[in-house]
């Protein structure tokens, strides 16, 4: 049996250099107390989680996540995404097995246009946050492929890096660009995912999750399921088909079922963070739930204020029998 999971982190990032100037556009913590504090609560949820593999979000260096596990008991293996956003912040995985077959993936894959992401400048042609895939072996010849990534926020940032306007206009057009990149960017993760797939997901376990900032029947999370039908919970579920070989099952049905949430935003629960599987591991899957953690409340408004909790998002874990 292993566990896999996936956690959005929030700004898990050292503090500035001494003396360096405050940047509000970077991401830093506050102070060093603040970032070992961080680093203690951060390490006493994965401990107690005890994943086998866990792919991270919002993290700010290799070096943030190499203190992490040095907390953590036993021996651990890293890799980050060489392709941060302009704060910093990156996807990443840690796992108890060696990680193979490392790949970084940003750029929007043949035949798919830049896309519009405000009102001037130049259209972007690659990811936000580059994707990043591995590949662990649980036990001797068995692969298990995963893919992590961090898609582009619901949450709305305008000119002058503010988070709200009353020009209804202006937000009509910013919240269109951010789905445009979004949707991009899943275009760009299903793509890593039919390269992992080779077309043979009846055989090959292949997992991609990470925090996808929207619900599982979101259009922009449906692309990276392939063929339509047979997700869990349809009629078709239980129906094989041609489709099988490439499909994604989003796990999101067996979380939802038990009440579970990953974020809360402006008072209410969603499930934005998901593990997407092959067919090959539906046979394997045995459960997957969220953690117990206390939640902040995210506003759009301020989607950075500060509270007390580890994240802001709830780690979401699936255990296999592999």
């Amino acid at each position: 049996m292993i566990t896999i999971g996936t956690w959005n982190v929030e700004n898990f990032c050292r503090p500035l250099p001494a003396g360096s100037p405050p940047d509000p556009n970077k991401c830093a913590a506050k102070d060093q107390a603040a970032y070992e504090a961080k680093v203690e609560a951060l390490a006493g949820v994965v401990s107690e989680l005890a994943p086998d593999l866990l792919g991270v979000q919002e993290v700010g260096s290799q070096e943030a996540l190499d203190d992490l596990v040095a907390k953590l008991p036993g021996t651990w293996h890293t890799a980050v995404s060489d392709h941060p956003d302009q704060r910093g912040i990156r996807v990443g995985f840690i796992s108890r097995s060696p990680l193979l077959d490392v790949q970084q993936r940003v750029a929007f894959p043949s035949h798919l246009a830049p896309v519009q992401v405000e009102d001037v400048g130049a259209p972007i042609s690659e990811m936000g946050r580059g994707g990043l895939a591995v590949r662990i072996e649980p036990t001797p010849g068995q692969s298990v492929h995963v893919a992590v990534c961090h898609l582009k926020s619901k949450l709305l940032t305008f000119p002058g890096n503010q988070h709200s306007t009353h020009d209804e206009g202006l937000r009509a057009r910013f919240a269109a660009y951010a789905l445009f990149r979004r949707g991009a960017e899943a275009v760009t993760m299903r793509a890593l995912a039919d390269d992992l797939l080779q077309g043979d997901g009846k055989n090959r376990d292949v997992i991609v999750l990470g925090d996808f900032n929207d619900d599982w029947k979101a259009a922009t999370t449906q692309i990276l399921y392939g063929p339509p039908g047979s997700q869990i919970g349809t009629g078709g579920f239980d129906h094989p088909d041609q489709g099988d070989a490439a499909r994604l099952w989003n796990l999101a049905p067996r979380i939802l079922e038990q009440g579970g949430f990953s974020r809360i935003f402006e008072g209410q629960h969603e499930l934005i963070d998901h593990i997407m599987i092959s067919h090959a591991l539906l046979a394997k899957f045995q459960e997957v739930s969220t953690g117990n953690e206390k939640l902040p409340s995210v506003a759009e408004a301020r989607p950075t204020a500060s509270h007390d909790q580890p994240s802001d998002h709830s780690p979401v874990v699936a255990k296999f029998d592999l």
